[in-house]
């Protein structure tokens, strides 16, 4: 059976739901031939297998329009002449021109309740999102939180659609004492600190998050600090701009993006993990923190309660006085800081690749059995 998977989005060097469920699929299933198909060049390698092809074909999808022409016209005359059994549309969107029977894959649905957040073309996704849903055989989603929205907003059947929750990278460990010690004195002069991972921009709620760790710093009287490391959009100019204006700047350290490898150290290093984010579809960044067995405070919205159990705080991310308590409960509790660091662990566990991939696969052989 050949298998093909759009991978178009691919950007950098993350393992992401791409490659890391397909680089295990390869390799589980040597019998089938994975051809992964791009709009573009790209960075990562999924796989080195014998298996796996990849192909690259034009033109670059630099709007809607040249989107739709790629999915719908370029596509499939790949699929024909490379005679895929199945293709996966890992980013959410569907070809409506072949008869092949189709997987789609939607990560991020923010635009259903929160359009701002969304990262690509909105109106192409508002659009289209129910022909593709409709189109296809099977569909996976990464939370129950995100099937619900979908199932409630397209009508679509429950059984259709399956969750593959994401897992992080197994980079993200506890490290030693004298690790941690080493990363502080590096980062804050060794100082103990609060930290947020996750993008620079307005989901984030990075502005409560400041004011959250301002109403700590006046009621603790104590010499923690926040650190904040990230990508960031065009909002990350704003955001540099409005910290200036906070009492406790000189305590917030921005870190850009760090390579994984060195924000694995930053977390474990972490007193605590604070994520007031306004919406998720999944909780990569707070299983960071739990992996490495770091207590995590997060938003009580999306899929977070759902990802993270009763593993970590939770706070409305309205409320930054609600924020700054459960930040003050980590701070004076010690024994409840050790407790959702062992709970973090355990959550933590439950999330793996492994099991991610052959959800997937599960998911792909309904499309195929239709």
């Amino acid at each position: 059976m050949t298998i093909a998977v759009s991978t178009g989005f691919l950007a950098g060097d993350q393992p992401d739901l791409v490659v890391e469920s397909f680089c295990r699929l390869a390799q589980k299933y040597p019998q089938h031939h994975f051809l992964f198909i791009s709009h573009r060049r790209h960075n990562t390698t999924i796989s080195n297998a014998e298996n796996v092809s990849s192909i690259i074909t034009g033109p670059q999808t630099k709007n809607t329009l040249l989107l739709q022409y790629w999915f719908n016209y370029k596509l499939p005359a790949v699929l024909k002449k490379y005679k895929a059994d199945v293709f996966v549309g890992m980013d959410g969107i569907c070809s409506l021109r072949t008869k092949l029977p189709q997987c789609l894959v939607l990560q991020d649905i923010s635009f259903l309740q929160h359009p701002g957040f969304f990262k690509g073309p909105l109106r192409f996704y508002k659009k289209f999102t129910f022909k593709f849903l409709t189109k296809a055989v099977s569909v996976a989603t990464v939370s129950e939180f995100s099937k619900k929205l979908l199932t409630d907003k397209y009508n679509i059947a429950a059984e259709k659609i399956d969750v593959l929750y994401g897992a992080v990278h197994p980079v993200f460990k506890p490290i030693s004492f004298e690790e941690k010690e080493k990363v502080k004195e590096h980062y804050t002069a060794g100082k103990e600190y609060f930290l947020f991972t996750g993008y620079i921009d307005l989901h984030s709620n990075l502005i409560n998050l400041l004011k959250a760790f301002s109403f700590f710093k006046k009621r603790q009287k104590s010499n923690m600090m926040l650190l904040i490391a990230g990508k960031e959009d065009d909002y990350y100019a704003q955001f540099s701009k409005d910290l200036k204006t906070f009492k406790f700047r000189n305590e917030v350290k921005l870190l850009g993006c760090p390579s994984k490898e060195e924000l694995a150290k930053i977390t474990a290093a972490a007193y605590a993990f604070i994520y007031p984010v306004l919406y998720e579809d999944f909780a990569a960044e707070p299983l960071q923190a739990m992996q490495c067995g770091v207590p995590v405070v997060t938003a009580s919205t999306g899929a977070l309660p759902e990802i993270c159990g009763e593993a970590a705080l939770y706070a409305d991310p309205a409320d930054f006085k609600d924020i700054a308590e459960k930040m003050m409960l980590i701070f004076k509790d010690e024994n409840k800081s050790k407790e959702l660091g062992s709970l973090g662990s355990v959550q933590a566990q439950q999330y793996h690749w492994n099991k991610t991939s052959e959800l997937l696969w599960q998911s792909i052989l309904k499309a195929v059995d239709r």
